[in-house]
């Protein structure tokens, strides 16, 4: 009965390391491809990033070269944001539809006060609805202004340097939707490259004491800062 206990426990040993091996090996092969995916995103993200948490040192020039100009609407005028941004984006000739948009309402002004005037029957004062539409990508921006009842609507346009051209890639600045959807799938590959990683730590090192020592005075270095910041 021993040598038979013996036998079954070295078997049920033995397929233990098979399936850890076996995970490790997973683990590893996905981690490089995650990574390999990333790779070129994260330098770009790395670079851009380091230069946006210290800007105020790293004084890099960025370029920018800005123009106003003022675009006479048609008659009849556009009467809803998305004929206005259909007709734009002819005028303009843009190969798309804006990247980003902004409605607002019209709305009453925040400084007219009715008692002010003791006039209780006097209508409110109301600004108009206000559209703002932005055109274009990392390296030039075009945006047009439009408030409703006039005549034309106010286009500026920025040309962007090597630099800002980084800094509106790194914080999704008038990026389309495939860029946005782009950098979605880094943010997942750094979540899985995480994760994966603390379980290659626990499955080929005995010292997972000091692993998990580690990443629990990293998580709460973490918690500490963020919600410091608070």
């Amino acid at each position: 009965m021993d040598a038979g206990g013996s036998t079954l426990g070295h078997v049920a040993r033995v397929r233990s390391h098979q399936r850890r091996t076996a995970a490790v090996q997973w683990i590893r092969r996905t981690h490089g491809w995650f990574g390999l995916w990333g790779a070129v995103l994260g330098l770009l993200f790395g670079f851009s990033g380091i230069w946006l948490n210290h800007r105020n040192v790293l004084k890099l020039p960025q370029a920018q070269e800005r123009t106003r100009a003022q675009l006479a609407l048609p008659d009849p005028v556009p009467a809803t944001p998305e004929a206005m941004s259909l007709w734009l984006q002819g005028a303009l000739r843009m190969s798309g539809p804006p990247s980003t948009s902004r409605i607002e309402p019209a709305k009453p002004v925040a400084w007219a006060d009715k008692s002010d005037t003791g006039d209780k029957s006097a209508p409110a004062l109301m600004q108009p609805a206000h559209w703002v539409f932005n055109f274009g990508g990392p390296n030039e921006i075009v945006q047009a202004e439009y408030w409703q009842g006039n005549r034309s609507v106010g286009v500026a346009t920025t040309h962007n340097g090597f630099v800002a051209t980084l800094t509106n890639m790194h914080k999704g600045g008038s990026m389309p939707l495939p860029w946005i959807l782009l950098v979605d799938t880094l943010a997942g590959s750094l979540i899985f490259l995480s994760i994966s990683g603390v379980a290659l730590w626990m499955l080929t090192h005995r010292r997972r004491r000091v692993g998990l020592a580690l990443f629990g005075v990293s998580l709460a270095a973490m918690l500490a800062i963020a919600l410091g910041a608070l």
